[in-house]
């Protein structure tokens, strides 16, 4: 339930709210809105004597929660969550564009690479370090060499990074080299590895699992967020459906609107792997942004047809570069921006 106070109320009213709830038990989260300051109850609000704070001076209304996701909730948190990555704001006015390889193949790759992403106007560098393949014969990434590459190059480009843990037992690795956390499809609801990043406090992005419901994405955030994790990111990568002939998944543009409207969290889009064909990703993160997207995250890669993973839907440079100047136009038809520099000239030209 969320204990809503009223304008008037004075700090020590609200400690009052606190202090009594902390000792019936339960974890307290404040959203403090421009107005109003409403107090969050964590834990089975069954247990709790709701008439008992109604009488409490400064006490406006107690109002229950009734969806099973309480803290990603948006009558959790009314307003909508910012998360600050290093420089950059996700959750803002602006669309923000994470681009790079789908796995760290090596320095000149992933230095080639994140110059042009970032000379495009991306804001964050994105790169597998671990990859879950679906043969185990694939190219599986580059393990702890990978994260020191995408840390290194990081700096060297002055964009945070956000690469995939895999299980319980890499997040502290992780969290040593990478600015966020991403939870795969396959892991969206592997609880063990969604209660550790949530005691991290580290920011997260949470992918949605191909068959799964969107009730089950913001439970699974709420996994994270129950361990005091609250800088989460949800991200919709495409569904499976029954065609799939021209493109590798289906993506879900409706989730988009629905979840903003249901959540406060920042909702990003995969168009790389939601359509699974670079052909396709143009117009899908052309709807995204038009959808009201938070910002996408896009696979580019200096040479596709080489490429050791998901070539297919990765990106050559100037395609990503035309992406963004199309995605500014819209941003801006709907009173968002995306940031495009000039563009540079390649070399040798």
């Amino acid at each position: 339930m969320i204990i809503v106070m009223k304008r008037d109320a004075e700090k020590k009213d609200l400690n009052n709210v606190v202090e009594s709830i902390e000792e019936a038990g339960f974890k307290v989260h404040l959203s403090r809105g421009t107005e109003r300051t409403i107090v969050g109850v964590i834990g089975d609000e069954r247990l709790l004597d709701k008439k008992h704070y109604e009488s409490f001076p400064g006490v406006e209304e107690i109002v229950p929660i009734l969806k099973p996701y309480k803290l990603s909730s948006k009558d959790f948190h009314p307003e909508g969550t910012t998360i600050e990555i290093g420089n950059v704001t996700v959750g803002s006015d602006e669309v923000v564009v994470i681009a790079g390889p789908c796995s760290v193949e090596g320095w000149d790759q992933l230095r080639t690479t994140a110059g042009e992403v970032k000379n495009g106007g991306a804001k964050i560098l994105r790169g597998g370090a671990f990859k879950p393949r679906t043969s185990p014969y694939s190219f599986q990434g580059l393990g702890e060499e990978g994260l020191e590459m995408l840390d290194t190059v990081g700096e060297e480009t002055g964009m945070p990074v956000i690469t995939e843990v895999m299980g319980p037992a890499q997040v502290d690795l992780v969290c040593q080299y990478a600015d966020i956390l991403q939870i795969g499809a396959r892991n969206m609801q592997n609880y063990n590895l969604l209660q550790a990043v949530g005691e991290t406090g580290h920011p997260v992005m949470l992918k949605r699992g191909f068959s799964n419901t969107i009730d089950e994405l913001l439970l699974a955030a709420e996994y994270i967020m129950s361990n005091g994790n609250y800088n989460v990111m949800l991200c919709e990568r495409g569904i499976r459906t029954f065609d799939s002939k021209y493109t590798r998944n289906t993506l879900d543009i409706n989730a988009v609107p629905v979840l903003k409207d249901l959540s406060h969290l920042p909702v990003i889009v995969d168009p790389s792997h939601a359509t699974g064909k670079w052909e396709l990703v143009l117009a899908a993160s052309r709807a995204a942004v038009a959808a009201g997207a938070d910002g996408l995250i896009i696979e580019v890669h200096p040479k596709p047809t080489e490429a050791l993973s998901d070539g297919r839907q990765s990106l050559l440079p100037t395609r990503f570069n035309t992406l963004m100047q199309q995605i500014s136009h819209i941003a801006e038809a709907i009173d968002r921006r995306v940031e495009v520099p000039a563009l540079k000239e390649p070399a040798g030209v």
